[in-house]
């Protein structure tokens, strides 16, 4: 099985604009993604997709493997299709967000091993949930997995609803399990997950991965226990700072 990790990098954001090139202690987070990838055991490949010519230069410049992609994606999702399309030998794609500067390889090396199962069309990450504030945060989808460990739904809001309980009390009944944002497919599945249309699920919760589900899709969940930090605004990155600099 030959894999390629993929780090889709936009210039545009609009909670943080150019963040890729952003200097985090000497160097920008789209090297540190990068350099993380490229000690995953499993990866074959690492490649930056960008449509941006000063993220492409940069990665150039410390010798980064990086190809350019349309402007026109509306995801990761779809900027990963467009390299296996211009990458042939690839049997899994490794979609690995490029706001994680500090990501674990093991984790991508646990999602690989997902696919060592050969009913594996779709593979992400989860975290359990040990503190009530995330578990009622917004911005940390949720997932609730089957007997199987495949993904059955996603959400904002805390799911499954334990009736009966107060909310302060839910984790003390059952497990709850925060979404990881890093996926891998299967080559031929990628192609036909972006031709899927926008679902009804996916724009009422603004959860792509609700599309796949949607249309009968399966994903198949790892737990990992890494805590995972993403650089998604300024005020993270001074967090970031104050926490592994300072």
């Amino acid at each position: 099985m030959k894999v390629i990790g993929i780090i889709p990098a936009r210039y545009e954001s609009t909670r943080f604009p150019g963040k890729p090139l952003i200097d985090i202690a000497g160097m920008t987070m789209i090297q540190r993604v990068y350099n993380q990838a490229k000690n995953a055991s499993s990866l074959h490949e690492v490649i930056v997709a960008t449509d941006d010519q000063r993220i492409f230069d940069h990665v150039q410049s410390f010798a980064g493997n990086v190809m350019m992609t349309s402007n026109t994606h509306q995801s990761g999702t779809d900027r990963c299709a467009e390299i296996i399309k211009k990458t042939a030998g690839f049997d899994v794609a490794i979609n690995i967000q490029g706001d994680e500067p500090f990501i674990d390889p093991n984790q991508i090396d646990l999602l690989v091993s997902c696919f060592q199962q050969d009913d594996t069309q779709i593979a992400t990450l989860i975290r359990k949930i040990e503190q009530l504030e995330d578990l009622q945060n917004f911005n940390k989808p949720k997932v609730v997995i089957n007997k199987h460990q495949e993904a059955i739904y996603f959400s904002r809001q805390p799911i499954p609803y334990f009736r009966g309980k107060e909310m302060k009390d839910w984790l003390n009944q059952m497990d709850y399990y925060n979404h990881i944002g890093i996926y891998g497919y299967r080559s031929e599945i990628l192609q036909d997950l972006t031709a899927l249309p926008l679902s009804s699920l996916e724009s009422a919760e603004s959860l792509e991965q609700l599309r796949w589900i949607e249309n009968g899709y399966k994903i198949k969940t790892a737990i990992s226990s890494h805590l995972n930090e993403s650089i998604d605004t300024p005020e993270d990155l001074q967090v970031i700072l104050k926490k592994y600099f300072s």
